[in-house]
């Protein structure tokens, strides 16, 4: 059941539904809009994963929410409440080209983390120096799942998918100058990949590549 508020629907049944709960973009909410998102929450006991939170807007809420949020400004996600979820691990990998894309590798580790799965990161092994992937690959075997983030190019989860089993999720991001034009050249490049399967997401959504991964990890075997 959804509850209205005067300018904002929360779905609290959409874990139900899709086995997801809602994820608050909290990018172009005023700090109004989000305190009433989360008095709402409070009172139903319910958790919160919110991405895209600038830390100037965490700063605004936190007199009132700051002991409530677990807070990350790397990766700009907060996760309201207690989140009270079985852990489990082993089954999906974060592989990132390079430290320039930290900050969405954080965001699909903490997506994953507050649905209670705990990714093995695997950071800075872009193609530009192969050999730091090519060190990692019988690790990366034995993931279902891998979420391979790069800009530039994005050669690295065309690379990947080409040499390991499990399902390669790509995030292009718009870490890069020039003809990058913002992750725009790393998303063509990988939408036009040979490597096949390869999954691939919008511009630095490791919000979206966490949650397809959650789905694959729900297909019955």
């Amino acid at each position: 059941m959804s509850t209205l508020l005067p300018d904002v629907q929360l779905d609290f049944d959409r874990r139900r539904r899709t086995g997801l709960d809602e994820a608050i973009f909290a990018m172009g909410k005023s700090a109004a809009q989000l305190e009433r998102i989360f008095s709402t929450a409070a009172e139903r006991g319910a958790a919160l994963l919110v991405t895209r939170l600038a830390p100037e807007m965490y700063d605004a809420l936190a007199p009132r929410w700051g002991n409530r949020i677990d807070y990350c400004p790397v990766s700009r996600t907060g996760i309201f409440g207690t989140v009270d979820r079985p852990a489990s691990s082993g089954r999906v990998a974060i592989v990132a080209g390079g430290s320039s894309d930290t900050p969405v590798a954080r965001e699909a580790d903490r997506t994953l983390a507050y649905y209670g799965t705990e990714a093995h990161l695997c950071l800075d092994v872009g193609v530009a120096g192969l050999w730091r992937l090519t060190q990692r690959l019988d690790e990366l075997t034995r993931f279902a799942v891998v979420i391979a983030i790069a800009g530039m190019d994005a050669a690295l989860p065309t690379v990947l998918a080409g040499l390991i089993p499990g399902a390669v999720i790509a995030v292009p991001t718009s870490v890069g100058y020039g003809v990058a034009t913002g992750g725009h050249t790393a998303l063509n490049a990988l939408l036009a990949s040979c490597a096949q399967g390869l999954t691939v997401v919008n511009i630095d959504n490791g919000f979206g590549a966490a949650c397809a991964a959650m789905r694959i990890l729900r297909i019955p075997t």
